[in-house]
């Protein structure tokens, strides 16, 4: 009976011991949580912009492909073997030049006989008009040589017609692809000999939104920029509108000119247009770097000054005030200069968070430090 009441005491004794220890655990977690509760939040440095009011041109932005003046296929019009190649890839070369000579043995032999025949038919003509004058033949007789004469020089004209087709060359001055047939290959009607491009100047070709299409005229100034030559700005104007509005995209068809004066720009690259309108509007606009942009929406950090005291508590007069960040969505608009237009959201004069939102959340209080560049 002895040993149990003791054993029971132990068990009790230390049930206390553990019971004072976790109520002490217990009595130090919360003495820090409100330690760490009461402690001033910590404040982050970050670099400040004033939304601003500015002026920009309207300006109407496109993907443009680019096309030759003028470019076509050379192919052969006649079959027959390759004689000759008088050009070489990618030089330039004249209205006129000879690029390819085709076999013309056969020809140029029809070509003889057909102009024997027209010697013998003038002088049969020639012949028989003496002849009239003596009354020694007919007028029957001469119109049968006249019409011979003519059918003869007919016939040498389509020789010589023929001969010209076999003798290909550049319909017009420009730059030359890449070659596409052989000493002796066998051309066949339609077979590509050489692309021909003409390129000074050369054609931008874009579309633009139906109801951007009243800004257009002939003559707006377009600046073309292409990856090829990311530091250089092309400057040409619009040449033409198209007179329809496709009727699947509801788009109008634009071609702009630029003279392309140094060959930099070719055929088949793409680039950015912007068409200027000439007509100014006025934006609210921020840095670039203080658009925070997200999957639900863009947004700023607003920088605001709040009495620096106890929530739920009454600021005295004599508060020191702190600046606070909030949250604001916005909509963004046009880019210009490392600056962008915000059509929703702000207001000119306030301040936003330009550097530094990686560290921010809603409500955290920060320091400014404007010799901090994003």
């Amino acid at each position: 009976m002895i040993r149990f009441v003791a054993g029971t005491l132990l068990v009790l004794f230390f049930f206390l011991i553990l019971s004072g220890l976790f109520a002490f655990k217990a009595m130090v977690n919360s003495k820090i949580a409100y330690a760490i509760s009461h402690l001033p939040a910590p404040v982050v440095t970050v670099s400040s912009a004033k939304v601003s009011s500015v002026k920009w041109e309207h300006v109407i932005g496109a993907v443009a492909s680019l096309n030759a003046v003028q470019g076509v296929n050379v192919t052969a019009q006649i079959a027959g073997n390759v004689t000759g190649i008088y050009f070489h890839s990618g030089e330039k070369v004249k209205a006129g030049q000879r690029l390819v000579q085709v076999d013309d043995s056969t020809q140029l032999a029809q070509l003889r006989a057909d102009e024997a025949n027209e010697s013998l038919a003038a002088i049969n003509v020639e012949r028989t008009q003496n002849l009239i004058a003596h009354q020694a033949a007919s007028q029957s007789q001469l119109d049968t040589y006249v019409a011979s004469l003519a059918s003869s020089k007919a016939i040498v004209a389509l020789d010589k017609a023929t001969l010209r087709k076999l003798n290909i060359t550049a319909p017009f001055s420009g730059y030359l692809g890449i070659r596409q047939v052989s000493l002796g290959q066998y051309l066949s009607p339609g077979t590509a000999v050489v692309v021909i491009n003409k390129w000074t100047p050369i054609y931008a070709d874009f579309n633009i939104p139906q109801n951007e299409s009243p800004e257009l005229a002939v003559g707006r100034k377009v600046d073309l920029s292409v990856d090829a030559f990311p530091r250089h700005k092309f400057v040409g104007k619009i040449q033409a509108i198209s007179s329809s509005v496709d009727t699947n995209s509801r788009t109008v068809q634009v071609q702009a000119e630029f003279k392309n004066r140094h060959l930099l720009l070719r055929p088949g690259m793409f680039g950015e247009v912007s068409v200027h309108t000439g007509v100014e509007h006025s934006y609210a606009v921020v840095p670039d770097t203080a658009i925070t942009y997200n999957t639900y929406g863009d947004y700023v950090y607003l920088i605001i000054s709040k009495p620096a005291t106890e929530a739920g508590k009454i600021a005295p007069k004599n508060a020191r005030y702190e600046k606070i960040v909030r949250e604001v969505p916005v909509v963004t608009g046009p880019q210009r200069d490392g600056m962008t237009a915000v059509l929703s959201g702000l207001k000119v004069g306030q301040v936003v968070v330009s550097a530094g939102q990686i560290q921010l959340h809603p409500g955290a209080v920060v320091k400014i430090n404007n010799t901090i560049k994003p």
